[in-house]
């Protein structure tokens, strides 16, 4: 197949989806090479972008997706009333920073890392798609083991966790600062990568070391 005929396979194939799809799946399925198949994706992509389309697409881990271009996401979230959500607490910023840079981690270590209870912030981070379980550690009582997920990805605008910017020293006002603009600057716009704030009274910030 012509690269042009995969990337038209490609775009109804997401559109038809409406979640990612596996590079490798959709290279098996139209009997190409997985390299071939991101070749067109590459050029869907620019595509895409140079014709100031409402939409997008996302090259997550091996996985691709069509989202909505970041200029209309608030257009589209008044629409279908999704109310935007505040931006991440440092509290959560940090939990969520530790998880990306050292995971897989347990609740346990992220916990002694911080030197406080995060059993909350983990449980949010969770429900937001943010951070799943991806195993279990091999040590007594055998703990849950977090990792972030392709929702990460996706809200970061990474194609993997090697674009992850360097981490900053976390344990100052600072260094959280610098960790949010690098995010916010990662994922293209301001504040895309937001969760509820956190309840009052959790532990305060402290030293990641």
């Amino acid at each position: 197949m012509e690269l042009e005929e995969i990337a038209r396979a490609l775009e109804a194939v997401l559109f038809a989806a409406g979640d990612s799809v596996e590079i490798q799946r959709i290279a098996q399925v139209l009997g190409e090479d997985p390299a071939r198949v991101s070749a067109a994706a590459e050029a869907l992509r620019e595509e895409y972008e140079k014709g100031r389309r409402g939409f997008r697409l996302a090259v997550m881990d091996g996985r691709l997706q069509l989202a909505t271009a970041p200029e209309h996401s608030e257009t589209v979230q008044r629409v279908l009333e999704k109310g935007s959500q505040p931006r991440l607490s440092p509290t959560a910023l940090e939990v969520l920073s530790i998880v990306a840079y050292y995971q897989p981690v347990t609740r346990a270590y992220i916990e002694q890392l911080r030197g406080t209870d995060s059993s909350y912030t983990v449980a949010l981070l969770s429900q937001r798609g943010l951070i799943a379980p991806c195993g279990r550690l091999e040590a007594p009582g055998r703990p849950v083991l977090f990792g972030t997920t392709e929702q990460f990805l996706r809200v970061m605008g990474l194609s993997s966790l090697k674009e992850l910017p360097p981490l900053p020293d976390v344990a100052t006002g600072e260094g959280m600062q610098e960790l949010q603009d690098a995010i916010d600057a990662a994922s293209g716009r301001e504040a895309q990568l937001e969760i509820r704030e956190m309840a009052e009274g959790e532990g305060a910030v402290s030293g990641t070391e």
